[in-house]
Parts: structure tokens; C-alpha cells; sequence
């Protein structure tokens, strides 16, 4: 701008000095005449090389950028420089944009780009065969528009993206998917489906080899234990030498009988991936048998109390409920010093009823948390066999609660107990009259 200035500075200067030498040499007359011819063909030659800017923005190409002439051949070589930059940017920009589109279309996931209105941006070939999406047709329309899952919609509008989503294809049974959100940017998200229809089959096999196997033991380890039980009936007849082996048996068949059962009761509860019932549960009833069952398990070695507001029922299937519950209180027991404090609550917050057990025992690592629901995981599996443990109770209180549609939080500090506690939702609370 500085440029444009100095030169019309100087175009006027001159064009003023030749007027006033006209003007001393002809008339005041012609000299204006010619200050305005002057001043009208520098505006002119202006108005032109604005004219060829404005054609040349219309169709930018560089073969045909104008020359230009005083001021304006600078303007266009300054244009020129600019669009040659953004033209080598625009390519990098487009040849990056086709790398990633094609690593994009290699990933074996389906991937689809939503807006902060959850309608779809962009999605790669994966995603269109698994969820029968078609990019040209389906752009700027709603997922949900196109999925249209109940249990879809509820996890796309909870707005909580820590976990996935599995769902069976409604177009083929046969196959599964499992759906994870992430968002990104400004209230965008990416959709991930995966197939999990060969993991899904590998699982089920697994699941029916395990209860195939257990049940298939089950009837000799329960004649073993029968007869082991008669011979230590008749320990008098055997020498003291022999007792301890005898005793030994006992106890492992008996270990071996209750992993059996428990590895019974997680393939059942697993084979069954239907809702429980909603059947309303005597509490008060359940709770008196957990009593006697847990101080059982304890040998009234531990000071076991309950706080139970009876004013509170719960819709669910008992047997699995109660299962549950005793096995977060004999985990308690298990990793508890005699003498300890183990304080079983059921009480309601938030409209939403929990079960809680909070314990005195030894605590646990923060990192092995998230592993404590795997089967055989065991914290210190020394005492957990010595003291009877199989390593699946609290796999088979996950799988309880997945069916009540209930969440399982737990708390702990090495060397000041732990709190595990299971939130049932709204829907599964029955309330009695006070």
C-alpha cells in the first residue's frame, strides 16, 4: 500500500509540475485540460488492470496470470508467488487427504464420521456392508434414522462413551457387531463397528466345552466325595499314618466339586444373555439366610453386620441374586483376618437401590481392579485356595449384575479394606409401604 501511495504521489506531482508549465507557457485553460486528460488515463489504465484481476479470479490459472505494468506488475507477481504456494499446499493437502482415505478403506472396521447433530459426514467401505449404510444416498441423514436399535439410540443419546456396544446385524442373525463412540473435535464423533461374530462363536465353543466338561465331572467327583466321606467316617480303622492323605483327598475333591459347580453356574448365567425376570425378591428373607450362610463361611470368626432397609424390594431372579451376594461377602471373609469388621448394607440412593460390602481385610492394588471380574483371577491365589476359593466368584457377580442391568463399583487400599458395591437401576426397585 506504501508502494501505491509513493506512485500516485509521484504520477501527481509530475502531472502537476507539466500543468503549471503549460499554464506559464499557454493558458490556465489548457492546463487544466491536461491535468484532467492525465489524471483520467491514469484512473483508466487502473479500471483495465482491475478489469484483467477480476477476469483472471474467476478462472486462476498460472499460464495465465497477466503481466501488469508499474505498480500492478508487482501485484501480480506477489499473486503469482501466493498462488503457486497454495496450489503446492493444496496438493500436499489432497495427496494426505488420499493417503488417509485409503488407510481409511483398508481398516477391517467400520468407521463413520457424525456431526454434533449424530448425522453421518463420512463413512469407509467396511462400515457400509456391515451396517447397510450407502455414503451417496445416506450423507447428512441421522445414524438413528438408519439404525434403528432401541438399545442403539440409548447408548448414542447417554452421551457416555467408556464403553461398547454389542449388537446382533438385523439383517443377518447370524452375525454380531460390537459399536464403540469416540467423540472428537466439537461435539463430533467417530463410530467404530467391529465384526465379533468369529470372537462370539469362539466363545460360545469355549463356553459349551466348559459346561459340557463340568457337567461331565460332576456325577464322578460327587461319587468320589461320597466314598472319600465314608472312609473318613471309618478313620478308626485306618492308621494315623494314613489320615492325613485320606483327609487330603477329601479336601480336594471337595475343591474340585465346588469349581465344577461354580464353572456350571457361570456357563449357565452366561448362556443366557436375556434380561432377568423381574420378580419381586423377600429381602428381608434373603438377607436372614445370608446371615446364617455367611457366618457359616466365617465360623463366627468375623463381625458380620447387616444394615437392611426393609422398606426397599428388588425385582430380579433370587437365586442369582442371592448368589451374588453371598459371594462378595464370603470374598469378604476370605481376605479378612479373624476378628475383622465386614458391614453388608442394602439401602437405596438416587432412586436406585444397591447392595454393598465393606470389609476390613488386606485391601488391594488400584492396578489390579479392573482385573478382579476375569475368571481364575486371583490376588493372592495361594490363600485363595488354601481358603477354599475357585477364582470365579466375583466373574459370576459381573455376569449377575449384566442380567440385572446393575453396575458393579469397587474401592480399595492396600491394608484398609475394600468396598464392593452393586447399583441396580430405578426399574428393578420395588418399594414397600412403610
Amino acid at each position: 500500500m506504501q508502494d501505491i501511495r509513493w506512485n500516485t504521489f509521484w504520477v501527481l506531482l509530475l502531472v502537476s509540475f507539466l500543468s503549471l508549465v503549460f499554464w506559464g507557457f499557454k493558458s490556465l485553460e489548457v492546463a487544466l485540460f491536461f491535468f484532467i486528460s492525465c489524471i483520467f488515463v491514469y484512473l483508466l489504465s487502473h479500471v483495465y488492470w482491475i478489469y484483467r484481476l477480476n477476469k483472471w479470479l474467476k478462472n486462476p490459472n498460472l499460464s495465465t496470470i497477466p503481466n501488469g505494468s508499474g505498480i500492478w506488475e508487482e501485484i501480480f507477481a506477489i499473486l503469482y508467488r501466493e498462488y503457486r504456494k497454495q496450489k503446492k499446499s493444496k496438493s500436499e493437502l489432497t495427496t494426505t487427504l488420499g493417503r488417509f482415505m485409503t488407510a481409511a478403506e483398508a481398516i477391517p472396521d467400520g468407521i463413520i464420521a457424525l456431526n454434533q447433530n449424530n448425522e453421518i459426514e463420512w463413512c469407509n467401505k467396511p462400515s457400509e456392508k456391515m451396517l447397510d449404510i450407502q455414503l451417496a444416498k445416506d450423507i447428512n441423514q441421522p445414524i438413528n434414522y438408519l439404525l434403528r436399535e432401541t438399545r442403539f439410540t440409548e447408548y448414542l443419546n447417554d452421551n457416555k462413551y467408556d464403553g461398547t456396544l454389542k449388537l446382533i446385524s438385523w439383517r443377518n442373525s447370524g452375525r454380531s457387531f460390537e459399536i464403540l463412540l469416540v467423540p472428537f473435535g466439537v461435539s463430533q464423533k467417530l463410530l467404530i463397528c467391529r465384526d465379533i461374530t468369529q470372537i462370539e462363536k469362539n466363545d460360545s465353543i469355549k463356553r459349551d466345552f466348559i459346561a459340557n466338561v463340568s457337567h461331565e465331572l460332576k456325577t464322578p467327583l460327587t461319587v468320589i466325595v461320597g466314598f472319600l466321606e465314608t472312609l473318613f467316617d471309618m478313620k478308626n480303622e485306618f492308621n494315623a499314618k494314613t489320615l492325613p492323605y485320606l483327609q487330603m483327598m477329601l479336601e480336594q475333591s471337595d475343591r474340585m466339586k465346588k469349581l465344577v459347580e461354580d464353572l456350571l453356574q457361570l456357563s449357565s448365567i452366561e448362556s443366557n444373555a436375556a434380561p432377568a425376570e423381574k420378580k419381586e425378591i423377600d429381602m428381608t428373607e434373603l438377607f436372614k439366610k445370608l446371615k446364617k450362610d455367611s457366618e457359616f463361611l466365617s465360623k463366627k470368626s468375623h463381625k458380620i453386620n447387616m444394615s437392611i432397609n426393609k422398606n426397599i424390594a428388588l425385582l430380579g431372579h433370587e437365586k442369582e441374586i442371592y448368589s451374588a451376594f453371598l459371594n462378595l461377602i464370603s470374598n469378604a471373609i476370605r481376605y479378612t483376618k479373624k476378628g475383622g469388621n465386614i458391614n453388608a448394607i442394602w439401602d437405596i440412593k438416587d432412586q436406585k437401590p444397591f447392595f454393598e460390602v465393606q470389609d476390613s481385610g488386606i485391601g488391594i492394588d488400584e492396578k489390579l481392579i479392573p482385573r478382579l471380574t476375569e475368571r481364575f483371577f486371583r490376588i493372592d491365589a495361594d490363600r485363595s485356595r488354601n481358603s477354599g476359593g475357585t477364582g470365579l466368584g466375583l466373574s459370576i457377580v459381573k455376569h449377575i449384575c449384566i442380567r440385572h442391568q446393575a453396575q458393579i463399583e469397587i474401592y480399595s487400599q492396600i491394608g484398609k479394606g475394600s468396598q464392593f458395591k452393586i447399583i441396580f437401576p430405578q426399574e428393578r426397585l420395588s418399594l414397600k409401604n412403610k
